[in-house]
């Protein structure tokens, strides 16, 4: 528990300047935050502490199998905690960031940090919310979760974010109702060709634009007959890799990108970035 929570109206000058300042440090401390975005409210966390990550699961009621999406305050950032951004993810970036798009690659193996059971891929975004980006230019990359209790409606204010999680949470930053009903879109570009994991503020079309090809449920094949023939071995990695993208399809669905580590501070600082 974080003990007795501490809500800043951000619509006035000072409050919102010692509330970034207080998250900022409550968030260095390892404990939570609730942040404003441009879709609904998040709970977050410093992604490099495994006990606040934790901490945010355990606010929401939430399991390891539903690990949270990280958010960033630059593109640098998102590139440092990425293996590969793939043939369509800077494209992806470029038109949709900051904004409404989460991303999914393979993460960083260098890195030192625990967001749960990811399968070696992180759901990255960078919101389009200047307080939020204020903060996270100063915090680095954090693990944000919908600021909700597990299955209840999204949070699109502090106070009902405040009403569901309670004093789990140490700071809620109060900036109004949040920008837009919709979660953000998800595209996964773990593969040869982007997938789009669920459908939200952006488009398929829009997508569909920048991508070229974008797969989606529709386009699952029809399954084969099995071959009884077929190699065990064949067999029971093809049922590995479907239940691992299963895995992240589920935790990236239940939404709304260290301490001294090199890659961390070679992430935290950038130039702001251009409006979209």
């Amino acid at each position: 528990m974080a003990g007795v929570s501490r809500r800043y109206d951000c619509s006035e000058p000072l409050e919102r300047t010692k509330g970034i300042a207080d998250a900022v440090s409550v968030v260095r401390r390892g404990e939570l935050v609730v942040l404003p975005t441009d879709t609904v409210y998040g709970i977050g966390a410093d992604a490099f502490t495994p006990s606040a990550v934790t901490g945010l699961l355990d606010a929401k009621g939430r399991g390891r199998d539903m690990p949270a999406p990280v958010l960033v305050g630059s593109v640098r950032a998102a590139q440092a905690l990425v293996d590969d951004l793939g043939t369509y993810g800077q494209d992806l970036i470029d038109e949709f960031w900051p904004g409404a798009l989460t991303i999914v690659c393979r993460a960083n193996t260098t890195l030192a940090w625990d967001l749960g059971d990811t399968k070696g891929t992180v759901a990255i975004r960078m919101p389009l919310h200047q307080l939020t980006l204020e903060l996270l230019k100063e915090t680095g990359p954090m693990a944000v979760s919908s600021a909700n209790r597990s299955g209840a409606a999204p949070a699109r204010t502090a106070e009902e974010a405040e009403t569901q999680l309670g004093d789990s949470v140490a700071v809620y930053l109060d900036d109004g109702p949040s920008g837009e009903a919709m979660p953000s879109s998800i595209v996964d570009l773990t593969g040869a060709v982007p997938r789009l994991l669920r459908a939200g503020a952006i488009s398929e079309e829009r997508l569909r634009e920048v991508c070229g090809v974008l797969l989606s449920d529709e386009d699952e094949p029809e399954p084969e007959p099995a071959d009884e023939s077929a190699d065990d071995d064949l067999t029971s990695a093809a049922k590995s890799t479907e239940s691992a993208q299963d895995d992240r399809s589920a935790a990236v669905e239940a939404d709304v990108k260290t301490s001294g580590s090199p890659e961390r501070t070679a992430a935290d600082k950038d130039a702001p970035p251009t409006d979209r």
